[in-house]
């Protein structure tokens, strides 16, 4: 008896591995097929329960190159630090929305949330998470990119499937070599305001920019807005930036009577070291999140 258990026992962990091996396989390939091959993924529908605000429910993309995404109640009580409920906020580089939504949710359903992106892939899965917790939250997604005046941009990726990538005035870039037929639009943020939310502005207290590398220069171009606003700031400072790049982001902000905090995620009591110099920003050679709270 007890050696028949044993067998059992031992082909059970053998078809188990098997699985494991086979699922592994199959993800494997999928996710070869979607570097390689152009193609559309779908959405979908996920759940989170959470202690304070019950129900969040997420669009999922199912690109194999997508992270996976996860909402908590730490993730949305860290925007609660910054924003509260009827404030007008700003989400650049939103991507299919996974702090997009967390921002929304403190915000409001009497807020405004904004967030751009200008990947045509993820924004369609931005929009579907636009639709979704209504009754909680206000994301209007804009398929755009941000820029010092309005002109037009190739996106390109260096993946078929288009999940990353970033925008060029040129069919030639760094980010890859799968370029999207169609050129994406480029807008300068304070004239788009003024145009289309002029009658929010004065609740524009928060702004988030996650642009792979492009954040100094976004910062430059919001230059105004931020001077007239003086909106807590959120950005990164990229690894692959040279030492004085990241020195000219934190000059970039602190100039506007700025104290500068790194952090390192996006929950509420993380870790963070205020950032006193323009020099102690090449103390992480990795790429960091950052946060700027007006004096």
């Amino acid at each position: 008896m007890c050696i028949a258990i044993t067998v059992s026992i031992v082909r059970l962990k053998e078809i188990n591995e098997l699985r494991a091996m086979i699922k592994y396989l199959k993800e494997s390939f999928r996710r070869k097929v979607a570097r390689r091959v152009t193609k559309e993924y779908p959405h979908s529908v996920i759940r989170f329960e959470l202690e304070k605000d019950g129900i969040i429910e997420f669009a999922k993309w199912e690109n194999p190159l997508a992270s996976p995404v996860s909402i908590s109640q730490s993730d949305i009580d860290f925007f609660r630090q910054f924003v509260k409920e009827g404030d007008f906020i700003i989400d650049i580089g939103a991507n299919i929305g996974d702090t997009t939504v967390p921002m929304a949710i403190a915000a409001g359903k009497e807020g405004l949330t904004l967030g751009f992106d200008p990947n045509p892939y993820v924004y369609k899965i931005l929009e579907a998470n636009a639709g979704l917790n209504r009754e909680k939250s206000n994301i209007v997604p804009v398929c755009s990119a941000i820029s010092t005046e309005e002109e037009e941009f190739y996106f390109i990726s260096s993946e078929a499937s288009f999940a990353n990538g970033g925008i060029s005035p040129t069919r030639e870039s760094i980010h890859g070599r799968f370029i999207y037929p169609e050129k994406v639009k480029g807008v300068n943020l304070f004239s788009y305001l003024k145009e289309n939310h002029k009658d929010q502005l004065d609740k524009f207290s928060f702004i988030k920019i996650d642009t792979e590398g492009y954040d100094k220069e976004i910062i430059r171009s919001v230059a105004d807005l931020i001077k007239a606003y003086k909106p807590v700031i959120v950005a990164e400072s990229f690894g692959k930036s040279s030492d004085q790049a990241k020195m000219e982001l934190y000059e970039l902000i602190s100039m506007h009577g700025y104290t500068l905090f790194y952090f390192e995620d996006f929950t509420q009591g993380t870790k963070t070291v205020e950032i006193k110099t323009p020099e102690q920003m090449c103390d992480w050679q990795n790429t960091i999140n950052i946060y700027a709270i007006p004096k």
